[in-house]
């Protein structure tokens, strides 16, 4: 029989990469995947998706502002995100993403994926709930990932940047390939109309035009001082201090190493990438994106 000691060790260990439905997974996202698949979505759900670390609290918390800023104003500050906005596939400790997502009361339900296109579980095509998806260009992307694999015990081994970035490439991290995802989800959107494409760069660039977009595609007429209210609530200094929406309540996360809100910008990736590692993505980067319409930014 193992020790305490031992037992606490094993808990301890960062999961190891696999191959899920050709998707790369860990089993804190695929040990809950029968009933995540069977999950039942409502009419009025809206799903929050995106690949990891492409602003995905930042919309999260812009849509929970929008819809209930009003009637309940202390929910952003004394509810955490991860409760406001269950993450559909999350399978770390009870109460799963699925349990947390059933036991909502609030209309509409606001619910969060990483998965790929592929992997949605079907109720939410069945029932034409409306997605909002952000996608965040390549480059700032895998540094965001990076630092937040480095400091998140619930993620693999991240090893070093050079050895990352060449993972990322090859679709080798949690989630699968980047390219994959957003691409996949680019062509959803030309067959699926209730499925608003989102790009990070845009609302870093004009988050009062992109509000726009958000509350024409979802149908909502914020007055002006509740669109205020979101525009304030989800200014990166405001949302990186605010301990309901900055995970500094989740455990599992080093904030020593790196706080889960780190920077917020476009362009870091300056800061990161060498002359050779830049050429070397660009290259396999027009590969990849060779046969597809989407184009991103990686400055504003």
């Amino acid at each position: 029989m193992a020790s305490q000691d031992q037992e606490e060790t094993v808990s301890h260990l960062r999961p190891e990469l696999v191959d899920f439905h050709g998707v790369s997974m860990d089993h804190f996202f695929t040990d809950n995947w029968d009933n995540v698949q069977n999950f039942q979505a409502k009419p009025d759900d809206i799903l929050i998706a995106t690949y990891p670390k492409a602003g995905t609290t930042w919309v999260s918390h812009m849509l929970d502002l929008l819809y209930f800023g009003k009637s309940s104003p202390k929910r952003g500050v004394s509810l955490p995100i991860f409760e406001r906005v269950p993450f559909l596939e999350i399978c770390i400790s009870p109460p799963t993403g699925v349990e947390l997502a059933d036991k909502m009361t609030t209309s509409p339900r606001l619910i969060k994926t990483h998965l790929p296109v592929q992997l949605v579980p079907k109720s939410f095509w069945e029932q034409k709930c409306r997605i909002v998806y952000v996608a965040r260009n390549a480059k700032d992307n895998v540094v965001s990932y990076f630092h937040f694999d480095c400091m998140d015990s619930m993620q693999p081994e991240p090893g070093d940047w050079p050895s990352y970035l060449q993972k990322f490439q090859e679709g080798k991290l949690v989630f699968g390939s980047w390219y994959d995802h957003v691409k996949g989800w680019w062509e959803k959107k030309q067959t699926y109309p209730k499925l608003l494409y989102l790009h990070y760069e845009d609302l870093a660039e004009d988050m009062e035009r992109e509000l726009d977009h958000v509350c024409s595609f979802l149908g909502v007429c914020p007055s002006e001082e509740e669109r205020q209210q979101v525009k304030e609530g989800v200014q990166f200094d405001a949302m990186k201090k605010n301990r309901m929406a900055n995970y500094s309540t989740m455990d599992g996360m080093d904030f020593k190493i790196s706080p889960f809100m780190r920077k917020g910008k476009v362009g870091d990736w300056k800061n990161h990438f060498t002359v050779y590692q830049n050429e070397e993505f660009d290259k396999e980067y027009q590969n990849k994106m060779m046969n597809t319409t989407l184009q991103f930014r990686t400055e504003v």
